[in-house]
């Protein structure tokens, strides 16, 4: 079994919506066809303004796919992902930090109400000293 440390946190994700996409007339081998559809596609990271192209297929779903993938193998956008993990990091780390802050100081024996059951079955409210014996 994997310790709770071992366990992989999805930090962010990039999609296709995070992108502005452009087509164009790819031109080149192909023939007529490719000189008159828009099978080119570049792909524009809007945070990082990683660009993208491909217009190696005839299909623009695959010129698509293609497009992305090499947007994510810019230099551009591996330094902004680089950074954008840092940062992102940082802020659970704090966050994480903020939460056991939170829970030491619920946990102090004066924010504590401790309650046991007495001989007739009701909730009655116990002593601190009664717990520490």
């Amino acid at each position: 079994m994997a310790n709770e440390t071992d366990k992989k946190r999805l930090l962010f994700s990039v999609t296709k919506d995070d992108c502005d996409w452009q087509t164009f007339r790819a031109g080149g081998k192909g023939g007529q066809y490719q000189n008159k559809t828009e099978t080119g596609v570049r792909c524009i990271h809007r945070a990082s303004g990683a660009v993208g192209e491909a217009r190696d297929s005839r299909s623009q779903h695959a010129n698509k796919v293609e497009a992305f993938k090499r947007m994510t193998e810019t230099a551009t956008f591996k330094n902004w992902h680089r950074l954008e993990t840092a940062r992102r990091l940082a802020d659970y780390q704090s966050i994480e930090q903020m939460v056991e802050e939170a829970v030491d100081v619920a946990m102090q024996p004066l924010n504590l109400k401790t309650e046991i059951k007495d001989q007739q079955g009701r909730w009655v409210e116990t002593a601190p000293s009664a717990l520490d014996s």
